[in-house]
């Protein structure tokens, strides 16, 4: 029982020190070409309803896509300053988005506790496939993907966001 508690305790700070780590490091991803952007305007996840949203509702804009989970310290860190920028922002067209990799549960308890000032969606772990489709191949959170309103990707950010880095990308449409 000690033995079983000792592991657990192990692996437990092995994944926060991961966590940790990966979301301290910021660097962009290899930009794909086209083909995810696509993909992610061909996908529909559900709201905090559990009403599927279909992405490509969000055609059209310039938009920043943040993959996000209750459990990375450095996703919810940066989430007061995308609200910020959601809210405060005067880019015409902008939308932020917040796609969870995470249980429906747990994102539902998060967005009660926390004024969001975007939507929301649940993509559980089946979110994993879409953000390594547009340029995260580690799989790693937070990440974050800048598409312009022609539906390409213009940048993609591994790890915490830099706000004055983002502001400076949006201020370029």
């Amino acid at each position: 029982m000690k033995r079983n508690f000792l592991l657990s305790g192990v692996i437990a700070i092995l994944f926060t020190a991961l966590g940790v780590y990966f979301g301290n490091q910021h660097a962009q991803a290899e930009v794909p070409q086209g083909v995810a952007a696509r993909d992610f305007f061909a996908t529909s996840i559900p709201d905090l309803k559990n009403q599927p949203q279909p992405l490509a509702q969000w055609k059209g804009k310039i938009l920043l896509v943040n993959f996000w989970a209750t459990w990375c310290h450095p996703c919810v860190q940066e989430m007061p300053e995308l609200s910020a920028l959601q809210t405060d922002s005067k880019i015409a067209n902008m939308q932020i988005i917040g796609i969870g990799i995470d249980s429906a549960a747990n994102i539902q308890e998060f967005s009660t506790k926390y004024k969001i000032s975007y939507p929301l969606y649940v993509a559980d772990t089946s979110g994993s496939a879409l953000l390594r489709k547009l340029g995260d191949a580690a799989g790693g959170l937070p990440f974050s993907v800048l598409i312009g309103p022609n539906g390409q990707i213009k940048k993609t950010y591994i790890g915490s966001l830099k706000m004055d880095e983002v502001k400076h990308d949006l201020a370029s449409f």
